[in-house]
């Protein structure tokens, strides 16, 4: 017979905090100089006109403007094509 009850295991128990990442201002939307347009990981969104880069790849407006988005067609090293979206403030 056991001399001590059986403790149980629970794989839900890490607390990590939210990262707030996508898209803040839309196409079509104004932003002021210094508003973040996009929070992302890695380079899903490009720089475009009057916008600017973080070192966490997070583009915000360099100058006051309505958002746009366009997407460009890049060839890669190893020769195939991906289409990236631009963010531009016009």
């Amino acid at each position: 017979m056991a001399h001590k009850k059986a403790g149980g295991s629970a794989k839900n128990l890490t607390k990590r905090n939210p990262q707030f990442l996508g898209i803040k201002l839309y196409g079509g939307e104004a932003a002021r100089a210094g508003n973040v347009i996009v929070r992302q990981r890695g380079t899903k969104f490009l720089a475009g006109a009057h916008t600017g880069m973080g070192k966490d790849h997070t583009i915000f407006a360099v100058k006051e403007g309505i958002v746009s988005y366009k997407d460009k067609r890049k060839i890669r090293y190893d020769g195939s094509t991906v289409t990236r979206k631009v963010v531009y403030v016009v």
